[in-house]
């Protein structure tokens, strides 16, 4: 089976990494090419849909990064992991909790849910 912490470190990674092409080399080493992202802000789908979320995403929540607070539940190409948005040491500004479909290694879909927004 997958190595499913690393991936799920490297999906973080993707979030917090601000450099355009260095972000774009991540996605392509981190999803499959047709890989699918929904949550209950927007779906998109390969690697330009999901670096122009991410892209967005950044602008939006400038400054603060994401973090993974736990270890990831794994099974069966599967895996489920909570993450954090904020400042290092302070309380989160954003929780949410992803569900990963994995193929060959790589993140194929992400199902995301939003448990806690800014504001």
């Amino acid at each position: 089976m997958t190595d499913v912490r690393t991936v799920v470190e490297q999906y973080i990674a993707v979030w917090n990494e601000t450099d355009a092409d260095k972000r774009r080399a991540l996605i392509a080493d981190v999803f499959t090419a047709g890989a699918g992202y929904t949550d209950p802000l927007g779906a998109v789908s390969g690697h330009d849909g999901i670096d122009q979320f991410v892209a967005g995403a950044q602008q939006q929540f400038a400054g603060l990064a994401f973090s993974l607070p736990a270890e990831p539940d794994a099974h069966h190409e599967l895996a489920r992991f909570q993450w954090y948005l904020g400042t290092p040491g302070a309380e989160p500004v954003a929780i949410g909790f992803d569900v990963v479909e994995l193929e060959d290694g790589k993140i194929a879909k992400v199902h995301g849910f939003l448990d806690k927004l800014p504001g």
